[in-house]
């Protein structure tokens, strides 16, 4: 990153995130959510953010599926815990345009 301003965005959504996670412990009280409401949520509490973005954080989250294809090992052991994506049946926001 070259930009002094991403840096400095990066700084601020950490300190942030830390706030968020200090008074209300996650961001499981906002679940579940459009993309469209997530992205609007992270703009107006975080710097920088856009769709991809926020799908990338919700993704590695577990928020949203795709980490890992279904037949990976990995995958199974992640749906035993029984993540966000996984706990509607309507699905949380989608990636991509999904269906």
């Amino acid at each position: 990153m070259r930009n002094r301003l991403k840096i400095a965005a990066a700084i601020e959504n950490a300190r942030r995130i830390q706030g968020l996670r200090q008074s209300h412990g996650s961001l499981d009280a906002h679940h579940p959510r459009s993309i469209e409401g997530w992205t609007r949520l992270f703009r107006n509490t975080f710097r920088f953010t856009g769709g991809q973005i926020v799908g990338e954080f919700l993704l590695s989250l577990g928020y949203l599926p795709g980490a890992h294809a279904s037949d990976c090992p990995v995958f199974a052991r992640i749906a035993e815990l029984t993540p966000p994506w996984a706990r509607a049946a309507s699905g949380p926001a989608r990636r991509n345009g999904e269906r």
